[in-house]
C-alpha cells in the first residue's frame, strides 16, 4: 500500500485535496462536502478521472464520502497529512538560515493579531511583503515549528517520566514488562 507522500505526489490528487480545502472553508457549503460533478467543472477534468483519484484519497483516509441517491459528496479528512506534517515541520523549523522578513512577518502578524504593540523593525518587515499570502505562509511556517516543538517537548517530558518514575517503581516491584 502506497504511503501519504505517494498519494499526495500526484498533481491531480493535490488539486482535488486543495479544491476540497477551499470547499470547507465556503460558508455555503454544508460541512465543507461538494460533488464530483462540481469538481470536475471545478477542475476541467473528466469525472473517471476525478472518481479515480478520489478513490485513491478515500482509500487513504483524505476524503470521506456520503452518498445521496446517484450522487456522492466528498469532504476533506486532513487527519492522515499529519504525518506529512511531523515529518517536514523540523526542516521548516530548523534554523538552518538566518532570520529572513518573512520569519519577521510570522511573529509580526501574531502580534497585531494577538492585540501586542509590534516592534518597529518587525512592523516595517511585514510591511515589505508584497501579498497577504506571504504573511500567510510565515505564520504557518511559526504556527508549525511551534507545534512541533510543543509536540516534541512532550514526548521528551513522557520520556523522561517514564524513565525516572515508572520504570523505577516496575523495577522496585519486580516487574518488567510494564504491566
Amino acid at each position: 500500500m502506497a504511503d501519504i507522500f505517494d498519494v499526495i505526489a500526484d498533481p491531480t490528487r493535490r488539486d482535488l485535496l486543495t479544491a476540497l480545502r477551499d470547499s470547507t472553508a465556503s460558508a455555503d457549503r454544508p460541512g465543507g462536502e461538494i460533488s464530483v460533478g462540481q469538481l470536475v467543472e471545478k477542475l476541467g477534468l473528466t469525472q473517471p478521472t476525478v472518481s479515480k483519484h478520489l478513490r485513491v484519497l478515500r482509500d487513504h483516509g483524505l476524503v470521506s464520502v456520503r452518498e445521496e441517491g446517484q450522487h456522492r459528496y466528498y469532504s476533506l479528512d486532513p487527519a492522515p497529512l499529519e504525518q506529512c506534517e511531523d515529518w517536514l515541520v523540523p526542516f521548516l523549523g530548523a534554523d538552518l538560515r538566518k532570520e529572513s522578513p518573512e520569519d519577521a512577518a510570522g511573529s509580526t502578524v501574531f502580534t497585531a493579531w494577538s492585540g501586542t504593540q509590534l516592534p518597529e523593525p518587525l512592523r516595517r518587515a511585514a510591511e515589505s511583503l508584497p501579498t497577504a499570502s506571504d504573511a500567510g505562509a510565515a505564520v504557518g511556517r511559526v504556527a508549525a515549528a511551534a507545534s512541533f516543538q510543543a509536540k516534541t517537548a512532550l514526548q521528551d517530558a513522557s520520556q523522561g517520566v517514564e524513565r525516572r518514575v515508572i520504570d523505577p517503581l516496575r523495577k522496585r516491584l519486580g516487574r518488567k514488562d510494564g504491566g
